[in-house]
């Protein structure tokens, strides 16, 4: 009776892997963060995030992440306003796009309650422009039901290859400083749950 019961547990474990590692995630975005640093004047550091945040994570290894530009979060409202107008141009370009194909293999591995650590290759498009950039990454699984995903270090993504860096002049003269890096560390911290079948 203990063997059979010890092969009924292990099949459920399995069943349980096998049914994380084949389904969909769908991002979370109370629980999900993408933060950048803004650096003016040489040496003043700011942190700012985006609170709207779309995506999923497909049953092959397909990731999209949109980010609502126009959700964009400094703290200051009139910042907020030049970032949205001034930068972004928020009218003509209302979101960036982060997408990748990730090996089933990792996912597999994750579901069956490892860490993964990895670069990964994403493709960001933003302000009708596209880059390909290399991200270092953990994956693992949040109590067998989902996915975490966090950069393991910052990402710099540069404005002037995005059509960005007139973008952030205008911000500079603005705000009246004597200079903003162009070089914009991001961090991100992504949590994706299983997709709820119809």
């Amino acid at each position: 009776m203990r063997k059979i019961l010890r092969t009924i547990t292990g099949a459920c474990v399995l069943l349980g892997v096998a049914s994380l590692a084949q389904a969909q995630w769908e991002l979370d975005n109370s629980h999900s963060s993408v933060d950048f640093i803004s650096i003016k004047n040489g040496s003043v550091a700011e942190s700012h995030h985006f609170s709207s945040l779309v995506g999923y994570l497909g049953e092959d290894g397909t990731v999209q992440v949109t980010i609502e530009l126009d959700c964009v979060e400094t703290l200051i409202p009139i910042r907020n306003e030049r970032m949205r107008e001034l930068l972004f141009q928020t009218a003509d370009f209302a979101t960036a796009t982060v997408s990748t194909q990730v090996d089933p293999g990792v996912l597999s591995e994750v579901a069956a309650g490892g860490v993964v650590t990895t670069d990964i290759q994403v493709t960001l498009e933003l302000h009708g422009e596209s880059a390909d950039l290399k991200v270092p990454v953990t994956v693992f699984s949040e109590q067998g039901e989902g996915l975490r995903v966090l950069s393991t270090r910052p990402v710099l993504v540069n404005a002037g290859d995005f059509g960005l860096a007139s973008g952030v002049q205008a911000l500079r003269e603005v705000a009246g400083l004597d200079s903003i890096a162009t070089a914009v560390p991001v961090t991100f911290h992504l949590v994706f749950n299983a997709a709820v079948a119809e």
